[in-house]
């Protein structure tokens, strides 16, 4: 008896679980919104890791209008393009304008647009956790149990920090000179022989591929992120405190929020990212070898520098040219 009540008592240690389902959402959508805060799942104390789930890559990139080759810079981005790409397969994606951001023409209908970019699915799934983090502050308020509101409090609290300190990291930033008007076209290598085709204007390009998505936390940013922290640490002692039905609520918030940001995440086919959006266009098309595609692209392009430039192809040598 005195076991089933300790480990429901316990139920608050889930929010210390290191699931990435927050940061994967914070990559995707690139910023924080208010619904973020009354949407707990475990992990809350994970979301400023959400620049490191490219792993560490940064592929290398041809402009196949330019010639230029260079690396996609933004982990959010190559992040998303690691989830949709396949061995073996050539992904093309298009980037354009979020139809809500910068703009002064202001409307429902435009709001709306912006809101379900990322599809009706993926939008409706992920409104139903902040309705249940409410639905569940309502239950425990009415049944008085304090020690169980004060626990969804802290979480709360602690996602209102993390949100807030993310949007002011993720400004637009240092993104190159502008183009206006003028079309781009990259081809991007991931590793595993994922290839992505990156086409919109170049400054679109620019947003979603150059610069820092997340600039560094300031000295009192990173305070607050670090109290935060604690505070999704002090959440399971109050458990302690809560009665038993306190906790499965929490437990079963936990739980269900979990595979709901999971759900939201697998369905969202686009990123969100600054007043941009890339998303997948067409089907992939596979290849049995990479110069098949190289010799394709280089025919649709009508300059073969970039291929050189990634190692895709070798030079041909002047026909003259002695070898000694």
């Amino acid at each position: 008896m005195f076991a089933d009540e300790a480990s429901l008592q316990a139920a608050g240690l889930l929010a210390l679980a290191d699931l990435t389902v927050i940061p994967r959402r914070t990559a995707l959508t690139g910023s924080a919104s208010l619904f973020d805060i009354f949407f707990l799942a475990p992990g809350i104390h994970l979301q400023a890791s959400a620049s490191s789930l490219n792993g560490g890559e940064f592929p290398a990139t041809g402009a196949m209008t330019t010639g230029y080759i260079f690396r996609v810079e933004n982990p959010a981005t190559v992040s998303f393009l690691q989830s949709v790409g396949r061995t073996g397969h050539l992904v093309t994606t298009h980037v354009t304008q979020h139809p809500y951001h910068n703009t002064t023409n202001y409307s429902v209908s435009r709001f709306l647009k912006g809101f379900f970019v990322a599809g009706v699915l993926p939008s409706l799934v992920y409104l139903t956790g902040p309705a249940l983090t409410i639905i569940a502050i309502v239950i425990l308020v009415n049944k008085r149990d304090w020690w169980s509101s004060a626990m969804i409090g802290v979480l709360v609290l602690a996602r209102l920090i993390n949100a807030a300190v993310i949007r002011r990291r993720s400004g637009k930033g240092w993104k190159g000179a502008k183009e206006e008007g003028v079309e781009g076209d990259l081809l991007i290598l991931l590793s595993q022989d994922r290839w992505l085709r990156m086409r919109g204007l170049v400054d679109d390009l620019k947003t979603v591929t150059a610069g820092q998505w997340l600039r560094d936390e300031t000295p009192t940013e990173s305070f607050v992120v670090g109290f935060a922290t604690l505070l999704v640490y002090v959440a399971p002692a109050l458990g302690f405190n809560a009665s038993n039905y306190g906790n499965v609520i929490v437990a079963a918030l936990l739980v269900v929020n979990a595979a709901l940001l999971a759900l939201c995440n697998s369905t969202t086919g686009c990123l969100q990212m600054v007043d941009c959006v890339v998303s997948v266009w067409g089907k992939p098309k596979k290849y049995t070898r990479r110069l098949d595609l190289a010799k394709e692209l280089i025919q649709s392009s009508g300059r073969d520098d970039w291929a050189i430039g990634l190692g895709l192809i070798v030079p041909e040598k002047p026909r003259d040219a002695v070898i000694l």
